[in-house]
Order: structure tokens, then sequence, then C-alpha cells
């Protein structure tokens, strides 16, 4: 024993004793100990415990005459000393404010050592969390990502917003179409969901509204305002938005797959401004492909799985399997065109996961973990994704059932198949080629299907990603082999008459023969390429970086850094456009407060488009319409009334159930009713007034 101890006397001991070192085994707190106290300096900690006053502690430590102990080993500390301790323990009087000599003591001691202490951390307000949330939120990778995918849409295709009411972009004829298919689906919803594929046009049709893709998945949008001038609005937003969802898509698959963030904005960029694309700007349909990246990465994100780093079990996630069947059942509801083949990519990446599984097991005896959740996850899905293919390919059955002459032919899919030059020709909107390949786009018969440049910048990045890149090397062969499948499946008849690649599919996969233009295939080679390059650039700036740790100070120089940018620079030069935005031709007067059924004369493919964004003011029943096919009613109706007005034509049109034709005196020149517009019709029973720029007949 050391201090107090080794003098001590046993008489001089309380009975109830002290713990060892000088600590009272009964009475004390710990941080009373006086050993502590001397040794560490811990001057400004009580003999009680906190928060204790001086009732409480003679309460207990008075029980085994703790008092005249602290004293005496005060003493004996003094002795040593500890003067400092000594001081603590002698004083029992109180004070003049009647406090204990403890609580003096204690106060004291706190000012004392604390002015050493660094300062406590201060507590934030609920407003300073809020704003520290917010800015964590608004530099976070994500969001950044979105926004810069948003402000590049903006700028890539301007002037679209210009004037968002009144211009379309690329021509006026199937963005009208696409217009009123929004403005229809939103309206319907609300109004009456059961009469959603019966529409307003081609009166007295059935199934209408399957004659063309239907956009079905923007009719949120279409809910809001009403009449073409916000159809036209509603285009234009949704035009764009469908850039800035496809760029950060692909570059989430990108990022994903494991691709560092220039090279997955190199890929986001590449995937939806390809040169061939401008061709394109027409049909929304096949620009509203954002969807399937997004959900391929969100399955292989909710599935562990990456290019780079393979399957990792613990990265399993049901959560995003379950929103990347989502995303994938909304991009089919945009429409068969783009959405069919990506249903059949989808059963096919099942069907080689699940073999790849089973192999495994067979090869090892032991399956690689997946989970029953993840299992469930993916059923559930999978039979979701299904059950809305289903029910959206239903009408287009029946309308294929009423008009057996609109299913496409192999006749129909040569006409459209582009030769192999087709994939080095860009189309006349590009702002680097398009002068440049005047006399290529020449030569092909029907040129915006067949100009199918993804860019000359992005072919060489894929090469080079080849050749150097952070993926596998087999991983890279695939590629190259979806690459150059898909390719010979976008040539169509192109390729050996297409015996062996793209017929077999137009005979024997359900669906297939709806699709006419096998050049859109080229969506997925852009998206293979742009992986590829995702690759090389990922690695090119991996290499920057190991060479800017080899410098002191560890700093690349200017030009290093600005060749990592070079690669997002190029390829978002050459999807430079420029696509013509016409405006949109005004909605006659007449047909503003016009009742349905109605007919609008002259009829014709093109016109007709503009009377079914017309018909967005009330949706009334038009005999006109527009789509992939025409109907043979409306090849009657059209060929009956050029003779209108008489009575045979009257005499039909009341048998259709018509009751107003709107003749538009801008369009007649030319045409049989040029010269019969002011004709008398008082003998056939029918009313004729003057409205604005057209004659109304009542029937």
């Amino acid at each position: 024993m050391d201090g107090p101890e080794r003098d001590a006397s046993p008489d001089s001991a309380p009975k109830d004793g002290t713990a060892k070192n000088g600590t009272a085994k009964n009475g004390t707190a710990k941080n009373g100990s006086l050993t502590d106290a001397a040794t560490k300096g811990d001057a400004g900690k009580d003999e009680t415990a906190e928060g204790d006053g001086p009732k409480d502690a003679a309460t207990k430590g008075d029980l085994a005459g703790e008092k005249p102990v602290r004293r005496w080993f005060a003493r004996g500390r003094a002795g040593k000393g500890a003067v400092a301790a000594a001081a603590t323990a002698e004083g029992d009087a109180k004070d003049a404010d009647g406090k204990s000599d403890g609580q003096v003591k204690t106060a004291e001691g706190s000012d004392r050592w604390d002015a050493f202490a660094s300062a406590p951390e201060p507590v934030p307000s609920p407003l300073t969390r809020a704003v520290r949330a917010v800015g964590r939120f608004l530099v976070h990778e994500w969001t950044l990502a979105a926004l810069g995918a948003l402000a590049l849409a903006v700028l890539m295709t301007w002037p679209t917003l210009r004037y968002p009411r009144y211009t379309l972009p690329q021509d006026y004829w199937d963005p009208s179409l696409q217009s009123w298919q929004m403005a229809w689906s939103g309206h319907i919803l609300l109004a009456d969901p059961a009469r959603l594929w019966q529409s307003n046009t081609f009166f007295p049709e059935l199934w209408s509204f399957a004659f063309s893709d239907t956009l079905l998945g923007y009719a949120p949008a279409g809910m809001l305002g009403s009449g073409p001038e916000d159809a036209v609005l509603r285009y234009n937003i949704m035009f764009v938005l469908a850039h800035a969802l496809a760029t950060l898509g692909a570059y989430a698959l990108a990022r994903q797959l494991g691709s560092g963030r220039i090279g997955a904005a190199v890929a986001g960029v590449a995937y939806t401004y390809a040169p061939w694309l401008l061709a394109q700007a027409g049909h929304l349909h096949v620009l509203s492909n954002g969807g399937i990246p997004l959900a391929l990465a969100m399955l292989a994100r909710g599935h562990g799985w990456s290019l780079r780093h393979g399957y990792r079990p613990e990265r399993r996630h049901d959560g995003w399997v379950y929103a990347g069947w989502l995303v994938a059942a909304w991009q089919l509801s945009l429409g068969f065109g783009i959405g069919l083949p990506f249903a059949y990519f989808l059963a096919g990446a099942v069907l080689v996961a699940a073999v790849l599984f089973l192999v495994r097991r067979l090869r090892t005896g032991q399956a690689l973990p997946f989970g029953r959740r993840l299992l469930v996850a993916d059923v559930l899905g999978g039979v979701f994704f299904a059950g809305v293919g289903l029910l959206l390919a239903y009408p287009y059955f029946k309308v294929t059932e009423l008009h057996p002459y609109a299913e496409r032919t192999v006749g129909d899919i040569s006409i459209f198949s582009p030769p192999a030059t087709g994939f080095v020709t860009a189309p006349a909107e590009s702002r680097i080629w398009g002068g440049l390949h005047e006399g290529a786009r020449a030569a092909l018969p029907w040129h915006p299907e067949m100009t199918l440049l993804p860019g000359f910048v992005l072919y060489a990045l894929a090469a080079g990603g080849l050749f150097f890149s952070v993926w596998r090397l087999r991983h890279r062969l695939f590629l190259l082999a979806g690459v150059l499948v898909t390719m010979v499946l976008a040539m169509g008849t192109r390729f050996f008459d297409g015996t062996f690649t793209y017929l077999p599919l137009f005979e024997h996969a359900p669906g297939w023969n709806a699709l006419r233009t096998p050049g859109r295939l080229m969506l997925w080679t852009t998206l293979l390429l742009a992986l590829l390059a995702a690759g090389a650039v990922t690695a090119l700036t991996d290499r920057v970086r190991d060479l800017a740790a080899q410098r002191i100070p560890s700093w690349p120089g200017p030009w290093l850094r600005l060749a990592t940018l070079l690669p997002l620079l190029l390829v978002t030069v050459e999807g430079l456009n420029t696509t013509p935005h016409p405006v949109v031709p005004t909605q006659p007067a007449a047909l503003r407060t016009a009742e349905g059924p109605l007919l609008v004369l002259p009829s014709n493919q093109s016109l007709d488009q503009h009377v079914m964004l017309w018909s967005t003011s009330g949706f009334p029943d038009v005999v006109n319409g527009g789509s992939g096919f025409t109907p043979r009613q409306l090849d009657d109706v059209r060929r009956v009334s050029q003779s209108f007005p008489d009575q045979t034509s009257v005499d039909y049109l009341r048998t259709l159930g018509v009751r107003t034709v709107v003749l538009l005196r801008g369009q007649v020149p030319g045409t049989p009713w040029e010269i019969t517009i002011d004709a008398p019709v008082e003998s056939l029973g029918i009313s004729r007034q003057d409205v604005g720029d057209a004659v109304v007949y009542r029937l």
C-alpha cells in the first residue's frame, strides 16, 4: 500500500471500510476517487454523484462514518504534497451563500480547468439542419446529373422552348398527331376511362386509339391544360424532358456497370444526341427511350451486379428491382415500336441469368446467393411487366382482327430496310455532317429512316474501348458482338434478304411483324457503342489520376485535365442540330364550336393530323384521322365526299352519323370544292353558314 494507507493504524480505519486506493465502498460515486483526483488532476469533480446536493452527500456518507475518513485521507495526501485534494476534502462549513464546500469547490474547479477544454459542439437549429440537408442534396452526384441532363436538353433542342405554344420540332404532321394522343389520353382517363381506346377520331371506327403508338405513359401530362395551344406546349415540354431522361438513364446505366463520371457522361450524351436520332425529331415515341437504360440500371443495381465488379450479393436490394420493373412497364406504355424489342431483351436477359446461375450450381455444387426477397421481386415485377404488355397489346390485336390489311408485309419491311452505307450517313438535321452527306443521302431510297450514323466520335471511342478499357476482355467482346448483331437486325431484309436474321423474328416472334422500320433498332447499337466508349474514357481518366498521384505536387496539369473532357466535348458537338421548328397551323374558328360527329374537308393524311390536334377543344367525334394505316371506311368517305355537297354524299354521311361538315376555304384551291364551295344547298335539306375562313354545313 502507499499514501495514507501505509501509515494508518487499523483502529483508525472505518469498519465499513474503504475500497482499495482510498475509494469509499459505500457512499462515494465513481468520480469521487481521491486517488484519481490527485493523479489525474480531476479537481473539478465532486466526491458525490453528479447532481447530488449536500443533503444527499451527507446521507450517503455518514452511514459509514465517511466524513472522518475523507478528512484523514485528505491530511495524508496533503503530507505527500496533494494539497489540492486535501483542500477539497477539508472544507465542511458552508460558504456565505449557505452552500456546501463540495459545491463551492466544484464550481471553482470547473472554472479553472474548463478553460483548457475544447469548446462544446454547438447544437444546430432546425433551420440550420434543413439548410445543410438541402445543400447536401444539391451537390449530390445524382442531383447534379439530373440538372445537367435537363440543362443540356434545353440547349441541345433549342429553339424548342422559344415559342413552345406555337411551334413544333421537325414538322407539324406527326407531332400534331402525338400532341393529340397525349391530350386525348389525359382527357379521357379523367372523364371516362372505359372509352380510352375508342377515341374521338376516325369516327365511327372502334379501337381507333390503337391505330398507332399511343404515348400512353404521358397521360398524366395530358391531364393538364386543354385545347390545341396547351397540347403543343405539352408536346414541346415532353420533347425536352425525353432527351433529359435519356441522358440521365444512360448515365445511370454506365455508372452502375462501373464507369467513372466522365465516362458515364460521354455514354449519356452519345446515346441521346447521336446524329441519326436527329432524323427522328418528329417521332416522340422514338425519342422517348430513356426508360430503357434507366430500367436496366435499376435492375442491375437491385441485383448487385455490375460489368466491372461482377455479382456482389451484399449490394442486393429488392426495392431497386421493383423500381426497375415499374420503369420498364412505363417504357412499354409509350409504344411498342421501341418497347417491344426492349421486352424481348428483358426476357432474354432473365433467361441467360437463370442459365448462368444453374450452370454455376452444377459446376461448383454451390449456387450464388440470391435470396427469397429478390426472387419474389423478380417474379412480381416480371408478372406486372408482362401483364401491362398484354393489356396494351389487346387493343392492337382487335385492330388487326377488324382490319387485317393493317398488318405489315415483308414488302413493307423491305421499303424501310437501310443499306450498310446508312451507318455512316448523317441526316440533313446534323449541323456538323448534314451538308457534307447530302450526296450520300440522295442515294438512299428513304433517307429519313436510313441515315443511321451514331457519330464518328462514338465509333472512334468505341473502337478504342476494344483495346483500352476498364471492362474485361470478354465483356468487350460481348459488347462488340451485340453491336454487330443489332446492326445486322437494323438492316432488315438488306442483309442477305434477312433470311437468317430479321425474317425469323418477323415470322415467329409475337408482335414483331408490326414493326415496319428495322432501322430504329439502331437505338440498341448506339447504347452498346456508348458503353464501349464509357469503358475507354473511364480507363483514360483512371490513368490521368494515376499520373497525377505520381506528380509533386499531386495535381495534373491543365492540358492533362482537359484531355479527360475532350471526348465529352466532341460527342456533344457532333450532336448539334439544325432541326426546323415550323409554326403550327392555327385552329379555324369554326372548329371551336362545331358539334360532332363532324367531317373536315379536304381530308388527307397530312391535314387530318392537324384536325386531330384542333379537336382537342372539347374532343368532338370527327371522321378525320391520321395513323400508320388508313381504314377503308375513311378511304370511302374521302372518295364520296369529293362531290360534296350533293345528294349522294349527304346521304352517305348521314348514314355514318355525321351531322356537321366543315369546309376550309384556305385548303380548297386546286380541289373539286373550289367550284362548289359557294353553291346553294337548300334543295339538299341542309344549312350552310360562313364562320371565319370556313363554311359550316349542318346535315
